[in-house]
């Protein structure tokens, strides 16, 4: 299953909750907290879901990746002149 596939599935699971929820909320009512936080978790879910599902493609759309090539030369050291060797601090100081 792609994972296209799998998002719809997941999708689909999520309306299953949120119709259940619904039915639950007019069986014990809306006023409590505990079915009000249930709602908000199943409400983001389905965001999360729904902005999941935007950043991958569909089967028919092209799959938008460009290759960056990247130069074996050696980086020009006057680059890293004003940079701080890592966890070590600048050269010209001392640690106290």
């Amino acid at each position: 299953m792609s994972v296209y596939d799998e998002l719809l599935s997941v999708q689909r699971c999520l309306d299953d909750l949120y119709r259940s929820v619904g039915r639950l909320e007019r069986q014990i009512g809306r006023g409590g907290p505990d079915i009000r936080r249930v709602r908000a978790d199943a409400d983001h879910l389905r965001e999360s879901v729904a902005l999941l599902r935007d950043t991958v493609p569909s089967p028919g759309q092209p799959q938008n990746r460009e290759l960056v090539t990247i130069s074996d030369a050696p980086y020009d050291i006057s680059l890293w002149t004003d940079s701080d060797d890592e966890g070590l601090g600048a050269r010209d100081r001392h640690a106290p």
